[in-house]
C-alpha cells in the first residue's frame, strides 16, 4: 500500500506591484490636512510637507551624507537641552501645523517647556498645532537656495523666534530673526542660540566637514 505524504505549501512572498507616482515640478497636487495625514501614513518612507495653499511637497529621503549632518545637529541640540532642561528638542520627522495652514518638518526644532506642556496629549500624536521657538534646516545639494530661504522666512512669519539655514556647500549660516533681515555668517566656526536657546552654541566642524 502506497503511503502518500503532503507538504505544507511554502509561503510565496508578496510583491508590492503598486506603481509609484512621479510628480513633474510644474504640477501641483492639492490635498487637505486629513488627506495629507493619510498620505503620510501610507508613505512612511517618504518625506512630505504641505504648503499653505494645500500644495503637496514631496522631498527625497536624506542621503547618508545629509542624514549624518542632520544627526550631528540634532545630537548637539539634544545634548544642550538635557542639561538646560528648558524645553523639548525634535528631529526631522516632527511635523507642525503652522498658523498659515502649512505642515512643515524642520531638520531640527525646539519648543519651550511651558509651550509644549500646554499642548494636549492627543494633539501631540498628530501634526501638532504649535509653533516651535527654534527651527533649523540643512541645505542639501538638491535643495533650491531660494526655496529654502522662503521656507525659513515662512517659519519666522508664523512665529518661530530663531531660525538657521545651514549650508555645508558654501560653509555659511543664515540667521533668521523676527523683524530683521537675515544675517549671513561666512565660514563660522560656531553659531549661537542667543536668547532663544540660552547657552547653546552649535559647533559646525562636523556639519561643514567635506
Amino acid at each position: 500500500m502506497a503511503t502518500i505524504t503532503t507538504e505544507r505549501p511554502r509561503a510565496v512572498p508578496e510583491i508590492d506591484a503598486r506603481p509609484s507616482l512621479s510628480i513633474p515640478p510644474d504640477v501641483r497636487l492639492v490635498v487637505d490636512a486629513d488627506g495629507f495625514a493619510k498620505l503620510c501614513a501610507a508613505n512612511r518612507d517618504m518625506r512630505l510637507e504641505l504648503g499653505p495653499d494645500g500644495g503637496l511637497i514631496v522631498m527625497t529621503p536624506a542621503s547618508p551624507d545629509g542624514g549624518g549632518r542632520e544627526l550631528q545637529l540634532g545630537f548637539q541640540l539634544e545634548a544642550w537641552n538635557r542639561t538646560a532642561r528648558l524645553g523639548k528638542a525634535f528631529g526631522p520627522s516632527a511635523g507642525y501645523t503652522l498658523p498659515d495652514g502649512s505642515i512643515r518638518a524642520p531638520d531640527a526644532s525646539w519648543i519651550r517647556r511651558e509651550v509644549w506642556d500646554a499642548v494636549d496629549r492627543e494633539e501631540r500624536l498628530k501634526f501638532s498645532r504649535v509653533v516651535p521657538d527654534f527651527a533649523a534646516e540643512i541645505r542639501s545639494p538638491s535643495d533650491s537656495l531660494n526655496e529654502t530661504r522662503a521656507k525659513m522666512a515662512a517659519y519666522i512669519a508664523n512665529g518661530v523666534r530663531l531660525g538657521w539655514l545651514i549650508d555645508p556647500w558654501t560653509k555659511s549660516v543664515e540667521v533668521y530673526r523676527p523683524g530683521r533681515e537675515p544675517e549671513r555668517l561666512a565660514a563660522p566656526v560656531s553659531v549661537s542660540g542667543e536668547g532663544v536657546l540660552p547657552g547653546f552654541t552649535l559647533d559646525l566642524a562636523e556639519i561643514f566637514e567635506d
